[in-house]
């Protein structure tokens, strides 16, 4: 049996691939347009692949012309795993190279600490009644930052005035 299968878009959830997969059967074959309709990154399309094997679940791929029932498709695919670890590999090497030369620059990679003296201004006006997004926008704070820090020095909201 065939089934096929469309999904638009880079969502997060799948919730049609996900019922696909639960109504797919050993011996079927998933048919697709293309290879990105099947996962959002190499790595993700070759552990459905692997998913799919191992129930005995096919799948064809008309654009790409790839079809894992076949010896031929397989290795296809096994050369597409080789290729995702080589690439992983580079991204790790070059972040970390990366790095090593901002610090050699004397830089410090990553976010930067919050100025906690913000921190505390925005914490006196939040007390003195302003909003806490009023607070952070005066102070170039996220709103976020604010509510956190009021929830560790266990501030309040101030109720609105009407």
């Amino acid at each position: 049996m065939r089934i096929s299968f469309v999904r638009a878009g880079k969502a997060k959830d799948q919730p049609g691939l996900e019922a696909l997969l639960a109504y797919a059967r050993r011996g079927d074959t998933l048919a697709i347009v293309r290879l990105d309709r099947l996962g959002r990154s190499l790595v993700e399309l070759l552990a459905t692949v692997a998913m799919l094997k191992e129930r005995g679940i096919g799948l064809l791929s008309l654009e790409e012309r790839i079809d894992t029932t076949s010896a031929a498709g397989e290795l296809v695919f096994h050369v597409f795993g080789a290729i995702a670890h080589f690439e992983r590999r580079l991204i790790a090497e070059r972040t970390k190279d990366g790095i090593a030369a901002a610090r050699a620059r004397g830089k410090r990679p990553g976010r930067q600490p919050v100025d906690m003296n913000k921190v505390k201004a925005a914490l006196k006006l939040v007390e003195a009644g302003l909003s806490p997004a009023e607070a952070a926008k005066q102070l170039g704070l996220a709103r976020s930052t604010v509510y956190r820090e009021m929830s560790s020095a266990g501030l309040q909201r101030p109720p609105h005035a009407f």
